[in-house]
């Protein structure tokens, strides 16, 4: 491709409300433009990209016998309320009417759309398994539209969805969608992890995110250092610890803690380590507060939270329910001297096994230290699992400790099961003569997102680094001072046809341009490979070679170029 036949719409400068760096460079490199809040309109070069992660996304999928199909992204509000997920939804999904007042959705999703297909066209045992894909337009309304294409409103993803007649066949439908997944984001030349993760809204026996490795990344993923277990923090599990509850040491005391209603505050001011507080965190659900008790040094986390028995739909307890139930202001509040018949207390596993420990008096200005289980509170009405893990847990496969990483999630598998199938119906002709729901899988891909996380990955101060099999252009040649030497333009025109003639996308930049713009527009737009051609080297016979991530440019013989770029290649 020619720059000067080609849109080449760079920027110097990034518009203030981008943060990210993957948002700063595909508006300067030319990729994307804002439309609207969490739109954008994919340019030509942006397209280029994204064409090749389409292509290897669906030479996967077909690899791994899905078929390929296209469902509308406007769908009847009558499907979704078969599944409850109308309501379910909420004010994420757009919702419109047609002249006629009738409900539609543009749909965030295609569960309930596929759904309908299969109980209709598969009766029986004999057309299974099957697993249909698209590559479609999807809409969820984000609160906060942000971060260009990690978090638009409008996106474009690949979404697969496998029915089989038992579990045991959807579950090598699973295990065939999660191993085309490595092979997809290995051939785009990602870091990644595979993590275990939360259903979520979409529901089902099990699920896996692909995480693109990246210190920007809004997941945070634990994994261990000795085996392969790798989770989303939401799902990794902090095991109970080993050894029993140490007996008590110290006698309980309320001390005053004027104006301190912090952990963090409480520790420094008795100078005591912020692993022996306890932070009380109160929730309303099922008619009813609960105390939720973790280590002043842990979180909570959200999603185990609704997990635990009696708090599924929780919401946080008002001020007034607080007082009410456990007789104290926000900030002071413990476990002991509670009326347990207002309010039911919930201690995280670490918490459980503490003693002698330090926490809210339930009275303004006091919190109490040597505090312990059965002798100066009843023990806790229910232990979980509440908190997230930090680095240096045990992995809960019992093989080395847990670190933790940022993600960038650009897929995701479900194992569904019966959740949609049952909701709507959708059953076949059994090998027994009877009629049986499918057995469902659902296989998500952000296929826009994927050019974000491989940004965000893959960048430095100059612009991106695009690896290989995503680079809208695999080399750029880049003649110096063309317009005043015949020598550099002709070398450099019959390099380009040279690369052309071996496969190879070549880009020539014939704008004319001075060097440092022409060399500044390659950089930012991330061309992983270049060849300069200038009247210097022409005398000495040589070109210069230099990978986007190489430090220092390769003399190379010119009558060698194209032979030397082949073989970079193909490493």
């Amino acid at each position: 491709m020619r720059a000067s036949q080609f849109f080449l719409a760079t920027l110097k400068e990034a518009p203030q409300e981008a943060e990210l760096p993957s948002h700063k460079l595909m508006l300067r490199g030319g990729l994307i433009r804002k439309l609207g809040s969490g739109l954008y309109s994919w340019l030509p070069m942006g397209m280029r990209v994204l064409h090749k992660v389409e292509r290897i996304v669906r030479e996967e999928m077909d690899r791994a016998g899905a078929l390929e199909v296209i469902m509308p992204p406007v769908q009847p509000a009558e499907l979704w309320q078969e599944t409850g997920r109308w309501d379910l939804y909420g004010p994420m999904m757009l919702r419109i009417k047609d002249r006629a007042e009738r409900e539609f959705c543009y749909a965030p999703t295609a569960e309930e759309v596929i759904t309908d297909i299969a109980r209709k066209e598969l009766r029986s045992y004999r057309q299974l398994p099957v697993n249909f894909y698209q590559i479609q337009t999807k809409f969820r309304d984000e609160i906060r539209p942000r971060f260009g294409v990690l978090r638009a409103r409008e996106f474009s993803m690949k979404d697969a969805y496998s029915f089989d007649a038992d579990e045991a066949g959807m579950l090598r439908s699973y295990q065939k969608m999660f191993d085309a997944y490595v092979r997809i984001f290995t051939r785009l030349g990602l870091k990644f992890r595979p993590v275990a993760a939360d259903t979520g809204e979409i529901g089902g026996l099990a699920s896996h995110e692909f995480q693109v490795l990246a210190d920007s990344g809004e997941d945070q993923i634990a994994y261990s250092d000795a085996s392969g277990y790798a989770a989303n923090i939401e799902q990794a599990e902090a095991i109970a610890p080993a050894s029993p509850r140490a007996a008590p040491t110290e006698p309980m005391r309320k001390n005053p803690t004027p104006g301190t209603s912090t952990c963090e505050g409480v520790a420094k001011l008795w100078n005591e380590p912020l692993s022996r507080t306890v932070k009380a965190i109160l929730l309303y659900a099922n008619h009813r507060v609960h105390m939720l008790l973790i280590r002043g040094d842990h979180t909570l986390n959200e999603v185990k939270t609704g997990k635990v028995h009696g708090l599924k739909g929780w919401r946080w307890a008002s001020d007034e329910e607080i007082l009410a139930a456990a007789d104290g202001p926000a900030g002071y509040l413990g476990p002991v001297g509670l009326d347990r018949s207002k309010i039911t207390v919930v201690a995280d596993r670490t918490v459980a096994a503490m003693s002698d420990f330090i926490c809210g008096a339930n009275e303004k200005d006091f919190h109490i230290r040597g505090v312990n289980w059965g002798r100066d509170c009843p023990e806790p009405d229910i232990v979980a699992d509440i908190r997230n893990v930090i680095p240096g847990d045990p992995s809960p496969d019992g093989k080395g400790t847990l670190a933790i990483v940022r993600g960038i999630e650009v897929g995701h598998v479900f194992a569904l099961g019966r959740r949609y199938s049952e909701a709507m119906g959708a059953t076949f002709t059994a090998e027994d003569g009877t009629a049986k729901p499918f057995e469902m899988g659902c296989y998500g891909i952000g296929v826009t997102r994927i050019v974000g996380a491989a940004i965000e990955q893959n960048h430095d101060d100059k612009g991106i680094i695009w690896p290989d099999p995503m680079a809208p252009f695999t080399v750029a040649v880049i003649p110096m001072g063309a317009n005043k030497s015949e020598a550099v333009k002709e070398a450099a025109e019959k390099l380009y046809a040279e690369l052309l003639a071996a496969g190879i996308e070549a880009f020539i930049d014939d704008r004319g341009e001075r060097p440092g713009v022409m060399l500044a527009d390659q950089e930012l737009v991330g061309i992983p490979h270049r060849v300069v051609i200038g009247e210097r080297g022409l005398k000495e016979g040589v070109v210069e070679y230099q990978h986007r991530r190489d430090a220092e440019a390769t003399k190379v013989p010119l009558a060698q170029a194209a032979a030397f770029v082949k073989e970079r290649l193909a490493r």
